[in-house]
């Protein structure tokens, strides 16, 4: 991971920090047995892909977290291609309290350095399950659908739910079985929504609603 606020994201949750490159700038607040290496800023611009790196590598531990028992919020990930919005959603997700985040196969990898950085952290702080299969949760699944008749704010978004975000072009796919669809009204030109935009849409809802 890069950066020093991902870096304390990662202390906060009390993840496994294995090692850590720091810039001549940089300054930590880290665990005691922590190892350090100072590096110079050359190094750091030349292995990331930040276009301003902000002076620290880290080599963090992957947590392995299930699913609570008795989850009544999922957010399902069916498909979403892209780091940037796979790791916006598990930000708003984690934001609007849900009790975790299921990829399917074909999914991106939530530790997509992309991905980690979009998340802003809410990655270490909420379960994420890789390859996961939704028909295992034993929750009535909500997809969205921009032709969908019945609105998401007409729709019985109550939990126990889980909500079912697909493919940025080809949406969710065959094989995923939803109980409801519903869609997000717009009054302009543009056919749908960003899949992260309508996401965070869908999970505050949620959050809104009487439990």
């Amino acid at each position: 991971m890069e950066g020093p606020t991902l870096l304390a994201e990662a202390v906060a949750a009390g993840l496994t920090i294995e090692e850590v490159f720091r810039g001549p700038s940089a300054s930590l607040d880290l665990p005691t047995g922590v190892p350090v290496r100072d590096i110079d800023d050359r190094v750091i611009n030349a292995v990331t892909d930040v276009e301003s790196p902000r002076g620290v590598l880290a080599v963090v531990a992957m947590p392995a977290r299930a699913l609570p028992s008795d989850a009544s919020f999922v957010v399902v990930l069916a498909g979403v291609a892209d780091p940037g919005n796979a790791g916006t959603i598990i930000r708003s997700a984690e934001a609007a309290g849900a009790d975790g985040i299921v990829l399917t196969a074909g999914s991106v990898d939530p530790y997509n350095p992309k991905c980690v950085r979009a998340s802003a952290g809410a990655l270490f702080h909420v379960p994420v399950i890789v390859d996961g299969d939704p028909r295992a949760l034993g929750l009535r699944s909500i997809g969205t659908s921009s032709h969908a008749p019945t609105s998401y704010l007409d729709a019985d978004l109550r939990r126990p739910l889980a909500l079912v975000f697909g493919n940025e072009a080809h949406g969710i796919p065959d094989g995923i079985d939803l109980d409801v669809v519903v869609s997000i009204p717009h009054r302009g030109r543009t056919e749908s929504l960003n899949v992260a935009m309508a996401a965070t849409l869908l999970c505050f809802e949620v959050a809104r609603r009487p439990q």
